[in-house]
């Protein structure tokens, strides 16, 4: 299995450097390849998504799956409908690599240039959504990276089949170096994984803060860290409360089983026995399961919802289902202490009408995204206009936020010279540096 492993990643390595210097033409037209092949495959794709999800309810009833993750592994025609348009948003993007991002004169006839280029090799470890691993191919394949993609095996079958129409798909154009992408499956392989520094460049880790501490901790690549979402909504006293009412709706119930899904909600005690009375019933309605602190449970005391008592461990808790945390503070300042104390730097959303105190909340929240008078949801890479994403860095370096063709991307230095020497440059006569910015382009 080692061996196996090995022979995969150091294919992606001799496959990365050849994709490194790829026409942005081909990439392009192998993303719309591997588009129209997974439009083509649905049927094979969601007889292999059946197995996975009826596979995952045996383990759901038995108590050792959550309805969260079957949710999440679920593919039907809608959702492959929403994968083909992501694939060819990433393809209609403009072009990461070659762009450059700084030109100057050092000197007559001596040019620098600062240009973007490929990570090189991706390592990926990801959960139980069959998407992830289209998401994390296609934005692979056209920032000019290979990829390494190592999906639970909840959806084992699902993977499979995507991963060989994606193969097969982009070796349909001749450009593309055969082995830029590649498929693991067994757990022991992420641990051969960790140790080959020398051949993967970045690790990007989507999982629980468990499972990226873990891979932190035993490897020496560099790991852009993508951990649970414990996200917030704060009501403000100054919030507009019938537009509140939608916006804390939709940041749970849209679509509960995501990271960017609100998990506690926090309302100002100047607004709470007006607007917790009208958010509760909308939730119950929705089969919200809601647990509140002591005095949201006195405010909730008459209206025809439960609430059970939330507990320490509810404020840190991610949990990817129709479960909601609520929490009255007495001040604005109260609601930015709990979210920076309890929360896990992913997104976080302040509703109220008054533009200072949104700023203030807004720029003392220590997270990757902070929004005013909008759900948590459109945290996301499609929705920021990046085409899709491999993750949502919770990490500040070297990218944060919904990580799309920017943050898999680095930079090299070009230097155009003519017989220069530094000893020029050097000692008693030296000729001094310009250092002029140009517009130039390598």
């Amino acid at each position: 299995m080692t061996a196996d492993t090995e022979a995969k990643v150091e294919a992606a390595e001799r496959a990365a450097l050849e994709l490194a210097t790829v026409a942005e033409s081909d990439r392009n037209a192998a993303l719309d390849a591997i588009a129209g092949a997974i439009d083509e495959s649905r049927e094979e794709i969601l007889a292999a998504n059946a197995d996975d999800v009826a596979a995952a309810e045996d383990l759901l009833e038995a108590g050792e799956y959550t309805q969260a993750l079957v949710d999440r592994l679920d593919v039907d025609d809608a959702k492959l409908d929403s994968i083909v348009a992501m694939v060819e948003s990433v393809a209609a993007r403009d072009d990461p690599l070659g762009e450059t991002l700084d030109a100057r004169h050092l000197d007559d006839d001596l040019d620098l240039y600062k240009v973007a280029v490929p990570i090189g090799v991706i390592g990926t470890v990801f959960e139980s959504r069959p998407d992830a691993l289209v998401q994390i191919a296609a934005l692979a394949l056209k920032s000019g990276n290979a990829v390494i993609l190592k999906g639970g095996s909840e959806a084992s079958e699902s993977n499979r089949e995507l991963f060989e129409i994606i193969r097969e798909a982009a070796q349909s154009v001749d450009a593309i170096p055969e082995g830029w992408v590649q498929l693991i499956e067994a757990r022991a392989a992420v641990d051969t994984v960790l140790e080959m520094d020398e051949s993967i460049d970045l690790l990007m880790p989507r999982g629980s803060s468990a499972f990226v501490s873990y891979v932190q901790d035993n490897t020496q690549i560099p790991v852009l860290g993508h951990t649970e979402g414990v996200c917030h909504v704060f009501v403000d006293r100054e919030a507009d409360l019938d537009e509140a009412v939608e916006v804390a709706y939709d940041a749970k119930v849209q679509y509960p089983a995501v990271c960017n899904a609100v998990e506690t909600l926090l309302v100002h005690e100047a607004v709470a026995e007006a607007f917790l009375p009208r958010v509760a019933e909308r939730y119950a309605e929705a089969g919200v399961e809601l647990r509140g602190d002591e005095r949201t449970r006195a405010v909730l005391a008459d209206a025809d919802v439960e609430v059970s008592e939330a507990t320490e461990a509810d404020w840190t808790t991610e949990y990817g289902d129709l479960i909601l945390s609520i929490r009255i503070v007495e001040s604005l300042r109260a609601a930015i202490d709990h979210v920076n104390s309890n929360g896990s730097k992913h997104t976080e959303s302040i509703l109220t009408e008054d533009d200072a105190r949104a700023r203030q909340f807004m720029t003392r929240i220590d997270a990757s995204s902070v929004f005013h008078n909008a759900s948590t949801r459109f945290a996301d890479g499609y929705r920021y206009g990046l085409g899709a994403e491999v993750g949502i860095s919770t990490g500040k370096i070297h990218a944060r936020g919904p990580v799309g063709l920017e943050g898999l991307t680095t930079y090299k230095y070009y230097l155009e010279g003519d017989g220069h020497l530094v000893a020029t440059y050097a000692g008693e006569d030296a000729v001094p540096f310009t250092h002029e910015p140009f517009d130039g382009t390598f």
